[in-house]
């Protein structure tokens, strides 16, 4: 199985097992009265939705390069990961007037057991399945997936907050019982917990925000993937003299890697051209589904501020290379 179609496969499993636990925690939900497992369904039905969009976006994301679109399509999976993170942003602030409302207007939560069941079977649903998706969207460099996983892990949390919530109602009915021989009215623990959630959901959608949006404008690589770069360039010594005007950026999977490289004014053009495409080999090694463009200059020895900053040789090197002047006087 290759990566678009293990991407594939388990983008479809979130599909799958979001759509099941929809309708299960909707028809609880209902069934006790309870505001905080209703949110919990319509994160759940986010999640749905973010499911869906990850799907499409490593689908289309996988196909290969065209004429309109000669970079690829990586950048899909990049918008997938915001639109996701726009939608929690509208399912939190949906999930905090709810409970607003439920505080002002109480109502009585009934049947407890079963909120609390459906609870526990979400989270570890979705335990397992965000495992997954991260596992496979770490291999295959996948930030669709990763979103997805995401909101999974996310609503782990919150389903587990909900389940506790529901059971320290349950607990403390029969525990804080009044002179009326009446248990405690926790009810407000409900939507208390349904708040709890909503916060929890803002909080990753910010963090995936940064990281789905950042790709969108171009961001450059994170700086150790820069330092595995400069590493291999400085393997190259001393054919290569120094590089300058390295430019990294990512969409989607797709890392695009870019440089001029220093070498001997003299250097053959066919030896030049076979020295870059070692470079390019070499980098396009440590990162998966890399672009690597090597411009070639020669070395004129001025050691200008561009050349300086990105110069691989040794001070002994820079001085057989370029003696200076009063050296070659006599």
């Amino acid at each position: 199985m290759n990566n678009l179609q293990l991407k594939s496969s388990v983008a479809t499993l979130s599909v799958v097992s979001n759509t099941v636990l929809v309708v299960a925690k909707l028809f609880i939900g209902f069934l006790i009265g309870s505001v905080s497992v209703i949110s919990e369904a319509i994160h759940s039905g986010v999640d749905l939705v973010a499911a869906i969009i990850a799907l499409v976006a490593v689908r289309t994301g996988g196909k290969p390069a065209d004429q309109k679109h000669p970079f690829g399509h990586g950048k899909i999976e990049n918008i997938s990961g915001t639109v996701e993170a726009v939608l929690i942003f509208v399912a939190a602030a949906w999930i905090v007037y709810e409970a607003i409302a439920k505080l002002m207007h109480p109502r009585e939560v009934e049947g407890i057991g079963w909120g609390v069941a459906v609870m526990f079977g979400s989270s570890v649903i979705n335990l397992v399945v965000s495992q997954l998706l991260f596992k496979v969207g770490r291999k295959t460099d996948s930030i669709a997936l990763q979103a997805d996983a995401w909101h999974l892990r996310t609503d782990v949390y919150t389903s587990a907050g909900v389940m506790f919530g529901l059971a320290f109602i349950w607990i403390g009915e029969r525990v804080f019982t009044g002179a009326d021989g009446k248990g405690a009215d926790l009810h407000w623990v409900d939507p208390m917990a349904a708040i709890a959630v909503a916060l929890l959901i803002v909080r990753a959608a910010y963090k995936l925000t940064a990281e789905s949006a950042g790709d969108l404008l171009d961001r450059a690589l994170p700086t150790e993937e820069v330092e595995r770069i400069r590493e291999v360039l400085a393997g190259f010594v001393p054919p290569v003299r120094g590089f300058h005007r390295l430019r990294t950026r990512k969409a989607g999977p797709s890392r695009f890697i870019e440089f001029h490289i220093f070498v001997d004014g003299q250097m053959p053009v066919k030896e030049s051209h076979a020295l870059s495409h070692r470079i390019a080999g070499r980098i396009q090694k440590l990162f998966s589904d890399a672009s690597v463009t090597v411009h070639v200059e020669p070395c004129a020895g001025d050691c200008g501020q561009a050349c300086s900053e990105g110069c691989l040789l040794t001070p002994n090197q820079r001085e057989q290379l370029h003696p200076p002047p009063s050296a070659t006087s006599d």
